[in-house]
């Protein structure tokens, strides 16, 4: 790295990060301490935890025999929590040490890691150093990121630790960072760096051995025909590159803007000048990304009803795994809202002891009780997103239980639960995200119409009424005969806390029209919704216009798959719930979606499906305000250090290609694909050029997808990038690569060339 960087090398092999040097926090983890860990009532062992000298990786020791010790990395950590707030922790310690328990909470499946320290002070110094590394990491720009990811693989590749690298270290270190050489390529590579002709590289040698690994030659040559001034670009030649390939309204205070923010070179910043390094830097940030920089946060009218937007929602939310035999958690529920999710699902049934539980009925899925859960929607219901959050009753409980639950929502909800509508009068409409900001809707049955709260028509006891669509769906998947829809008794107070979204039986549209009030809802199991999505489209999108849908999975789909939810989205439907615990195409689409509008879990739909006047239907274009024909033009030119797909066979190496698709109305719907290249997952380079017809823009969503030629079998997932077509910035920009959970992967990248064009 150049000696501006963020990232100070203090030895070859040992990384500081920027702006820790020194710093006693740091230092405290790379020395590391005794924890105990925390598994079961019994299993509670001592263990040594510390940071190893890359500063990305945790170590702590193993008790079996011939075991390494156990690692993981900082990025794949989710967060630290002080106190006893994990499952783990809450079902086998005592409240007596609250304050010497504290958890690290993975992303994805992996199982939290629940410690105790020996007092207060200790808990308080791990999870700060911790929390001070992990946001350091997360603020390493993308060049700094690769930089820690090549030296910690050269950091493995030195078998003995001597600081020095052989021929054959070099080798393996090649196949650590995915790069396949033939060993006359190898042995040149080699000899070109060893100036000293000691058959090892040292020191100077190994930073040279690294920056020819990581030559970009395509940002040399887009940089050399812009950089006209003394081989640099000036002010005036940026200015030029973002108004001619970028595409941008920009001035001459925006390229000024991007010099004082991204160049490394202090002269140059004096002279107004970039430098390849800082114009590569500037290409890996959030200004050179594919995702426009203003669409990051809440951009869109956050005023209109709460049924013109679509609504981040999930299904079935207790569940990690699967619907037959997976665990229930809280956790769950968590990483749900920490996803900006907006409808959880909570299946309630009656428990032992009186209270409540939330399973997933007629199978061996683990229980989970209902109070508990609500605490946690209460903790991080808000920490990404301060909009609404509807919660989904499916109730299979007794009226005493029913009560119980009606208590537990009013006491650990309190304010933020909307108990009576916004207003002193009967409304007509629903209110919008921003008047219900930090507040909880809840979903579910209610024994009458919301105007006799205004009447003083209230009803005084309990009464009956017919069970959840989707309850009845639950009880057929596991009976053999066809059971008869049946009533249960519904409790008054929980009855009356159901105030926008009252559940009710679809009949037809017409039938909704005539008797349906604005706050009555219908769930659709996907064949039903997919079935009128087809055949009534336009009539679907006019009855979102005024009332709520909400569409969920089939009972079938008992590993927890999804549907796609694009068609549903293309009708108007807002409450499209999906298994987010399942890793799938379907929740790319949906991470796609809501990416934008500050991620905050509701998207505005067009205007053409909140007008009743509009006439629209995706499945059959007629001339309107949504035909806005373009030509989407895509180049997909290389990508940069892809991870490696299988990690246990040490020699394979990816063979990747990138797939480009467009999914939308039916019209625009199309996949292209690339050649893929041997052997190459550091630096492949395709230069192939797309191109797209796209009739609906404002419904499109694009996705790169990238993956590992197989002659074989199937392709291997590599990675992918969802966003919505009207998102995209124009120009060279770069995508960032995902994991199969929506994670990033943050040292790898694909870099294109975008142009989105009226149609002739």
């Amino acid at each position: 790295p150049s000696q501006n960087a963020e990232t100070c090398v203090t030895a070859p092999f040992v990384l500081t990060p920027a702006g820790l040097e020194g710093d006693s926090d740091l230092q405290f983890l790379l020395l590391g301490g005794k924890l105990v860990k925390v598994r079961s009532k019994s299993w509670k062992h001592g263990r040594y935890f510390k940071l190893e000298e890359d500063c990305q990786t945790f170590s702590h020791e193993s008790k079996k025999a011939f075991k390494q010790n156990h690692t993981f990395s900082i990025d794949d950590i989710e967060s630290v929590r002080k106190g006893r707030h994990s499952e783990g922790l809450k079902k086998y310690t005592d409240a007596s040490v609250e304050d010497l328990c504290f958890s690290i909470i993975f992303k994805g499946r992996k199982k939290n890691l629940d410690l105790m320290a020996e007092s207060p002070e200790d808990v308080n110094k791990w999870v700060s150093s911790l929390e001070k590394i992990i946001n350091n990491m997360h603020n390493l720009s993308n060049q700094k990121k690769s930089e820690h990811w090549i030296f910690s693989c050269i950091r493995k590749a030195d078998k003995n630790g001597d600081n020095m690298m052989t021929l054959k270290e070099v080798k393996h270190f090649l196949r650590q960072i995915n790069v396949e050489v033939d060993d006359s390529y190898a042995a040149d590579l080699f000899k070109k760096c060893d100036t000293s002709n000691s058959d090892t590289l040292e020191g100077e040698e190994i930073k040279q051995f690294y920056e020819m690994l990581t030559r970009r030659e395509e940002i040399d040559i887009i940089y050399g025909k812009y950089a006209q001034t003394e081989g640099q670009m000036s002010d005036r030649d940026l200015l030029n590159f973002l108004l001619n390939e970028q595409r941008e309204q920009a001035t001459a205070e925006d390229a000024h803007r991007l010099i004082e923010k991204y160049e490394v070179d202090k002269t140059a910043k004096q002279n107004n000048c970039m430098t390849k390094d800082g114009f590569l830097m500037y290409l890996q940030q959030d200004d050179g990304c594919i995702l426009n920089p203003a669409h990051r946060s809440v951009y869109q009218d956050m005023n209109q009803p709460l049924n013109h937007y679509y609504i981040s929602s999930s299904h079935n939310t207790y569940l990690m795994a699967d619907q037959l035999k997976g665990p229930s958690s809280t956790e769950a529920y968590i990483k749900a809202l920490m996803k900006s999710c907006r409808c959880v699902e909570l299946d309630c049934w009656d428990g032992a002891n009186g209270e409540p539980v939330i399973y997933h009925g007629h199978t061996l899925t683990s229980k989970v009780l209902f109070k508990d859960v609500i605490k946690a929607i209460k903790d991080y219901a808000f920490k990404t997103s301060q909009y609404p959050v509807i919660l989904s009753l499916e109730n299979h409980c007794t009226v005493e239980q029913q009560k119980l639950m009606a208590r537990h929502l009013v006491f650990f909800l309190g304010d933020a639960l909307v108990k009576k509508p916004l207003g002193d009068t009967m409304p007509t409409n629903f209110p919008s995200p921003e008047a219900l900001k930090g507040k909880f809707l809840i979903k579910g049955k209610r024994l009458n119409k919301l105007d006799s709260i205004f009447t003083n028509n209230n009803v005084i006891e309990d009464g009956t009424v017919s069970e959840e669509d989707e309850a009845a769906e639950c009880k057929e998947n596991s009976q053999k005969e066809k059971p008869k829809k049946s009533n249960i008794k519904l409790d008054k107070e929980l009855s009356d806390i159901v105030i926008y979204c009252k559940s009710v039986h679809f009949n037809s549209f017409e039938h909704a029209r005539e008797n349906q009030a604005f706050y009555e809802m219908s769930s659709f199991k996907e064949s039903k919704a997919f079935n009128l999505a087809e055949t009534s489209a336009t009539a679907f999108m006019h009855h979102n216009m005024d009332k709520l849908s909400r569409i969920y999975p089939a009972g079938s789909r008992t590993d927890s798959s999804n549907y796609n939810p694009v068609p549903m989205w293309n009708v108007g439907c807002q409450i499209v719930a999906l298994n987010f615990q399942t890793n799938s195409k379907e929740m790319h689409l949906n991470q796609g979606r809501f990416l934008m509008n500050g991620f905050c879990g509701y998207i505005l739909k067009p205007e053409f499906q909140r007008n009743l006047s509009s006439q629209f239907n995706p499945n059959a274009l007629t001339e309107g305000s949504w035909l806005k024909k373009k030509i989407f033009h895509v180049m997909v030119i290389s990508a940069q250090q892809l991870p490696k797909i299988n990690k246990e066979k040490q020699k394979s190496i990816v063979d990747p290609l990138v797939k480009v698709e467009i999914h939308g109305v039916q019209a625009d719907n199309a996949s292209k694909e690339t050649h893929h290249i041997e052997n190459n997952g550091f630096n492949p380079m395709w230069n192939k050029k797309f191109q797209f017809d796209i009739s609906v823009p404002e419904l499109a969503l694009v996705r790169f997808l990238l993956e590992d030629h197989d002659t074989a079998s199937q392709n291997d997932f590599i990675g992918q990038y969802c966003l919505p077509l009207t998102s995209v910035q124009n120009g060279y920009r770069h995508v960032p690569v995902l994991n199969k959970r929506g994670d990033n992967i943050s040292s790898a990248s694909l870099f294109v060339h975008l142009m989105l064009l009226d149609a002739p």
